[in-house]
């Protein structure tokens, strides 16, 4: 089963939170607000953080400037997974993966059947991979931002955890980008 080994020296990843909404702003933003503390309370550090309108060219601009920048390891959106016509985050996000991470989705479906029954089947996140860069894309809500972090993005962005994570393969993501 899955657990931290205590033996290995803890990795902080530099994190990058976008909010993805027609009507919020920094002082409203309770979905971003959580990931940045849960960011920080893990002890990774903050790499930058914005909020965007609901435009798919604007979201998928963003991701490809936060991957391209070395400074960043990991994007995580909040907003615009919905089902709705403006729900276009997900569609941007994969404007710009490389490969898909299709487990996310269905282990966070899985996390959100407990919490909200089948309301989950209406969630479209995601996760994938763009320049060496981990992209995840949440719901909206507050409490799937907690649920995607505790349940998911905590372990796998823990370098500690076994027996696999995502830290642990950070520097090959991109290694069919170097010469040979």
């Amino acid at each position: 089963m899955a657990r931290i080994d205590d033996s290995k020296e803890f990795i902080p990843v530099r994190i990058a939170v976008l909010t993805v909404s027609d009507s919020r702003a920094m002082e409203d933003d309770r979905s971003g607000q959580v990931l940045v503390d849960r960011i920080a309370a893990a002890g990774h550090v903050l790499a930058d953080r914005k909020i965007l309108r609901d435009e798919r060219a604007e979201i998928a601009d963003q991701l490809r400037a936060w991957c391209a920048d070395p400074q960043i390891d990991v994007v995580i959106s909040t907003g615009g997974t919905g089902l709705t016509g403006r729900d276009v985050t997900v569609e941007a996000h994969r404007d710009v993966y490389e490969k898909e991470i299709e487990a996310f989705g269905t282990v966070f479906t899985l996390l959100s059947m407990e919490k909200i029954g089948t309301s989950a089947v209406q969630s479209r996140a995601t996760g994938g991979v763009a320049q060496g860069t981990y992209l995840f894309a949440l719901p909206g809500s507050p409490g799937a931002c907690k649920d995607a972090w505790d349940g998911i993005l905590s372990n796998q962005l823990d370098y500690r955890h076994m027996p696999c994570n995502f830290v642990e393969i950070l520097p090959r993501l991109d290694e069919h980008l170097r010469r040979k």
